[in-house]
């Protein structure tokens, strides 16, 4: 009786006692299971299907008034619209723009810090400097736009035809303005420098806004510019002499192509979207999705269009595999000539 109210108490308390020895392996073996098992806690999980479920941080690596800049205002509103969360740009630029792109490669990789690229900070970069982030080991998204470097003079610069810009630089030494030692518009104007054999003095600025300003004023003769240069000729502050693709541009269908004055030579700048290393797989899923999205929306690509932007978006490994044929282009360019970058 004693032994029959001692078990009836224990089952009343809760308690499962087994039977037998095999209960007892059965029971330890279900232990072991149950702690060799992650613990996914819903929280973790609904917060990485949420994604993204707070404001995105885009970092511009250049000052307000440039293409990049340009890029990411006519991209954040429709990909806000997209993911349902604000985008928020943020201008930091210095140092040709690997200031800005170091800051997201250092940011948390979790999505929520993005920034542009293009070829002076990732496929022109490793050969100019040593970087503070390697630019292969970013989380690479996806090509955004192309366009045509257009190459503008000061409003009172002697020549007006291309064949008369040629002539009077072979005897003249010109200075010509970029955004930065080591970004594409100073690679671009390196490398008609290099095929043309002309006389040019780079002036390097800290931005293309900037360069803008010194060129509407007069200070500098000549700029290797993105489209941003188009609002300076459209005012009548610059006039066009020339672009770099290798047709005529359709927003300035009356301005020759450089190569019509060095055949051979051509080039276009291109804007790229990157996340910090280590992005998690279905983050970059997401994004990737949603910028591809955004990009071939008719109305989104009509605004680009018209700002000389032209969408060019490729997926992620034909992507990668366009920088790496970029970066052995520049490669060339920059040993030619000897250009390095110690400082701005």
């Amino acid at each position: 009786m004693a032994r029959a109210r001692n078990a009836a108490g224990a089952g009343s308390m809760g308690l499962f006692l087994p039977a037998s020895g095999a209960s007892l392996r059965a029971m330890s073996l279900t232990r072991r299971t149950l702690l060799a098992t992650p613990l996914l806690l819903p929280g973790a999980a609904r917060a990485q299907a949420a994604w993204p479920n707070r404001p995105i941080r885009l970092i511009v690596p250049f000052p307000p008034g440039g293409g990049v800049d340009l890029t990411a205002r006519l991209l954040a509103e429709p990909l806000a619209r997209e993911l349902g969360q604000n985008v928020v740009i943020e201008n930091k630029g210095g140092a040709g723009g690997v200031i800005g792109v170091e800051a997201m490669a250092n940011s948390p990789a979790d999505g929520y810090t993005l920034s542009l690229d293009g070829a002076g900070t990732v496929t022109a970069g490793p050969h100019l400097r040593r970087l503070p982030y390697d630019p292969f080991a970013l989380a690479h998204v996806t090509r955004l736009v192309r366009m045509p470097f257009i190459v503008a003079v000061r409003t009172d610069f002697p020549a007006r035809t291309l064949p008369e810009f040629m002539a009077y630089v072979r005897t003249h030494e010109l200075r010509w303005a970029s955004g930065g030692i080591g970004t594409s518009q100073h690679l671009a104007g390196e490398l008609f420098k290099q095929m043309s054999g002309l006389p040019m003095v780079h002036i390097p600025y800290r931005g293309t806004g900037p360069a803008l300003n010194d060129l509407a004023a007069k200070v500098v003769d000549a700029y290797f510019g993105d489209p941003a240069t188009m609002g300076l000729i459209r005012a009548g502050n610059a006039r066009a002499m020339g672009v770099t693709s290798p047709e005529r541009w359709p927003l300035l269908p009356e301005t020759p192509t450089m190569a019509e004055a060095v055949p051979g030579y051509q080039t276009e700048n291109w804007y790229g979207l990157a996340a910090p290393p280590g992005t998690p797989a279905p983050v970059m899923a997401r994004l990737t999705e949603a910028v591809l999205k955004v990009m071939t929306d008719p109305a989104v690509m009509r605004r680009f269009d018209e700002a000389g932007l032209h969408p060019a978006t490729m997926p992620q490994g034909e992507y990668i595999a366009y920088l790496r044929r970029d970066s052995e282009t520049w490669a060339r360019v920059v040993r030619a000539g000897n250009i390095r970058v110690d400082s701005e």
